[in-house]
């Protein structure tokens, strides 16, 4: 997986790319390649009045198995492009559930 996710003293930081008004909430692959790199999330919610991130926050904590409460959209709330915080977890480990992810989204057919 070429998605960097930075360390920080707060927890692992990583950029997305929302698709608000999707047919269906789901994890669709990477775009970008090296420091641009970020995961493609179709969010069924459209954006209007925070919906479509308090829908991110939802399915990222579904995705990454951690409380909605640690993740923060530290930037680009009003934008597709976000950079995603998750508190209290190590880089390493975000890494390896987001690659395990992937490679399920992969096999399903949803990534692109």
């Amino acid at each position: 997986m070429n998605l960097p996710i930075k360390g920080t003293h707060d927890g692992a930081r990583f950029a997305v790319r929302v698709t608000p008004r999707a047919s269906r909430t789901a994890l669709n692959g990477l775009t970008g390649d090296g420091p641009d790199a970020a995961l493609k999330i179709a969010l069924h919610a459209p954006p209007v009045e925070g919906r479509a991130n308090a829908a991110l926050i939802e399915f990222l904590a579904d995705l990454l198995h951690v409380r909605r409460s640690e993740i923060e959209i530290a930037g680009g709330a009003h934008s597709r492009n976000k950079h995603i915080l998750i508190r209290n977890h190590a880089a390493a480990e975000i890494h390896t559930i987001l690659e395990q992810r992937l490679r399920d989204a992969e096999r399903a057919g949803s990534v692109k």
